[in-house]
């Protein structure tokens, strides 16, 4: 049995609504990603062929290219979201939790810098 007060008991482990803005983030990009996903999906399928030049010249487009570049965007930063969420509830570590959360941070501003560069420079050439 403890004498704590409840007030003293709760004190110090973080307020209630500390993680509302990540927790709206991931809802909200993950609602951005069904309507591209889905124009991505469905303007790959309607090309008459997939090879390079077909892809350039989609790609190429007042549209296509700017759209693929936000889906990238989006897809890396929900799946920035989603990973840093496992780690904060999984390793329990501060070290291993720090060293985790820098590396993923690194890996998906790599991967996602690589694959806009990827983009544009299939869409503007060589």
């Amino acid at each position: 049995m403890s004498l704590r007060s409840p007030l003293g008991r709760v004190l110090g482990l973080g307020s209630a609504k500390d993680g509302t803005a990540h927790w709206w983030s991931q809802r909200l990009s993950a609602v951005a990603l069904i309507p591209l996903t889905l124009w991505f999906v469905v303007s790959l399928a309607s090309l008459p062929a997939l090879d390079y030049a077909t892809v350039r010249a989609w790609l190429s487009g007042h549209f296509s290219g700017p759209l693929a570049v936000l889906l990238v965007a989006v897809l890396i930063y929900h799946s920035y979201l989603g990973t840093v969420e496992v780690i904060t509830d999984y390793v329990h570590g501060a070290a291993t939790k720090l060293g985790s959360l820098l590396l993923l941070r690194f890996v998906h501003v790599l991967a996602g810098g690589v694959s806009i560069f990827a983009i544009l420079r299939i869409a503007f050439g060589s």
